[in-house]
């Protein structure tokens, strides 16, 4: 059997069906090491380096940079045992079973999966033999770089009764997004229990060792500038892929499956500028960001508090809809590589200091391109913030799997009535985005109705909290 080892492209972006390789780190003849990095990809979701599961020599790139490739495609290949000839495949490891045990007791176990990137596992046995018994030689542990089937857990444990002696993996089974996930975390392999199919060690096995954190991810490449216009060219045509790919996918499906309804309104927020200012020289805020935006995330949360029914998702599959009772509060970001909406898990349960710190990380890990998928997945609500673009207003359309979506216009100075008379005021206007679906017209009027009311009047985070 050859002794090149596959390297598959894995899922690296929790159900995703493609990346494209964005840079090589190894070339045709460099070393590798089992967990050194050999190349960046790019999902839909984010960009993340790729470790290889082995030692050895590249032999060969399967693809070029800036090729989409399907994941569990082979992207590179490696000969772990360079220098010498290819082996025969060793016989596969059988189950142990006592000499006198009936005929049927004594199937050897057949091949077990191959893991994405992986061959599978190498075992050895030691065996002791019965006195009086001719017991036959055992296989030998497969060479390094050849595919031997590893010992299944049923197999390992008739080894452990039925003789003394020791039975060895190389190390434990486990895909490369878990290797990696479990490297991420400073979790040791051998010390989490698999749960997975023939002791296979899953994601869910090495977050119950560890309290989770986020998966590695690379910084966002920097904004390419716009590649020169020959002379006499009239179009220039732009790949579409990655993030913005997967945008356009995800605004076609919401705007034609969930109905939208959008509703407005303009409102004087000169009391919640002042209050910004305040809280910008409060000490218990020190060091964090303190803007409009953070108030009109409370504002919002306030709102949804007082209206839950619109924190809601509709169930297509099962006719349903379905009521949550967390907020995981979205926040739309622009980056060089497009518009990600991350959000702050659980945030109805925080104070403001601990929704200004999460407001902050989220914008800092955004823009420096560290925004990992679980960060952008179980959002329940989301802001838009189009008044950074010095724009009035806009009609957003919702996250997939969301009920609403607020937009916030530019904050200007302009005229209004202010206890009769006619002022400068700080203004803005609100645009709130519902499915019609689950939230019908009173229940969007309230939701809105009740951030402007409280943004007019910021007293009332303290009276409606």
């Amino acid at each position: 059997m050859s002794r090149y080892r596959e390297f598959k492209m894995p899922d690296v972006g929790e159900g995703l069906t493609e990346a494209e390789i964005l840079k090589w780190y190894v070339q045709p003849g460099d070393t590798v090491t089992d967990g050194q990095v050999v190349c960046e990809v790019e999902t839909a979701k984010a960009a993340v380096e790729l470790p290889i599961p082995y030692d050895g020599v590249v032999h060969e790139l399967r693809f070029e940079e800036g090729t989409t490739v399907d994941v569990g495609t082979s992207i590179i290949t490696v000969d772990v045992a360079p220098g010498s000839e290819p082996e025969e495949p060793a016989a596969p490891v059988a189950a142990a079973a006592p000499v006198d045990a009936p005929a049927e007791e004594k199937k050897p176990e057949g091949r077990q999966p191959v893991l994405v990137g992986y061959g599978v596992a190498e075992s050895s046995t030691k065996r002791r033999p019965r006195k009086g018994t001719s017991v036959p030689e055992q296989p030998q542990a497969a060479p390094a770089g050849t595919y031997s089937a590893p010992p299944t857990a049923a197999a390992v444990q008739g080894e452990l009764n039925g003789h003394a002696g020791t039975v060895t993996l190389d190390r434990p089974l486990a895909k490369p997004p878990v290797r990696k996930l479990a490297k991420d975390l400073g979790v040791d392999l051998t010390t989490v229990t698999p749960t997975g199919p023939d002791g296979i060690i899953t994601r869910e096995d090495v977050h119950a060792a560890v309290a989770p954190a986020p998966a590695a991810v690379l910084p966002e490449p920097a904004a390419e500038a716009p590649a020169p216009v020959a002379a006499g060219e009239r179009e220039t045509r732009i790949p579409v892929k990655g993030v913005r790919k997967a945008i356009a996918a995800a605004m076609v499906g919401s705007a034609f499956t969930a109905p939208h309804v959008t509703e407005f309104i303009t409102l004087d927020v000169t009391r919640t500028m002042k209050l910004v200012e305040e809280l910008k020289a409060d000490k218990e805020l020190a060091g964090l960001r303190v803007n409009p935006l953070l108030l009109v995330a409370k504002a919002l949360l306030v709102a949804i508090k007082r209206n839950p029914e619109v924190n809601a998702a509709w169930d297509e599959a099962n006719q349903e809809i379905v009521l949550k009772h967390y907020v995981n509060l979205g926040i739309a970001a622009a980056t060089p590589r497009g518009l990600i909406v991350p959000n702050i898990k659980d945030a109805h349960d925080k104070t403001l200091p601990e929704l200004a710190a999460a407001l902050g990380e989220l914008v800092s890990t955004a823009r420096e391109g560290r925004t990992t998928p679980a960060a952008m997945q179980g959002g329940t609500v989301t802001i838009t913030n189009v008044g950074v673009f010095g724009v009035d207003t806009g009609t957003p359309i919702l996250n997939p799997g969301e009920s609403a979506i607020l937009a916030v216009g530019a904050i200007k100075l302009q005229p209004w009535v202010h206890k009769g008379k006619v002022k400068p005021r700080q203004v803005t206007t609100l645009a709130l985005s519902f499915d019609h679906r689950l939230v019908d017209g009173e229940l969007g009027s309230k939701v809105l109705a009740d951030v402007a009311a409280i943004l007019e009047n910021p007293k009332r985070l303290i009276t409606w909290a």
